[in-house]
């Protein structure tokens, strides 16, 4: 997979298309990323004897497919390889070849 935590993407298809957000989670078993404002679900949530019952809004995994990085200083996304240089692989960006990590 690669998107990893605290990546900035942009989601590519579905409801929330166009919407920027950073990565608050990576599920790498399961292909699925949760990006900070995205995919926003209703939790209603029980009553307990400290806490009163409540209907929570928090974010849901969405498929690693759906998002691309996204680069702030071109502003638009970009796919990202592999490179071994000095001995270590690192990510970079196949548009300008600059490394992200």
């Amino acid at each position: 997979m690669r998107i990893k935590k605290d990546d900035m993407v942009i989601v590519i298809t579905g409801k929330d298309k166009g919407k920027t957000g950073k990565v608050l989670r990576a599920i790498p078993k399961q292909h699925r990323v949760v990006v900070e404002g995205v995919n926003i679900q209703a939790k209603h949530q029980k009553q307990t004897r400290t806490e009163q019952a409540e209907i929570k809004h928090v974010e849901g995994p969405i498929d690693v497919s759906n998002v691309m990085y996204y680069d702030d200083k071109a502003k638009e996304a970009i796919k990202i390889g592999y490179e071994v240089r000095d001995g270590k692989k690192v990510r970079v960006s196949k548009k300008t070849g600059n490394v992200i990590d």
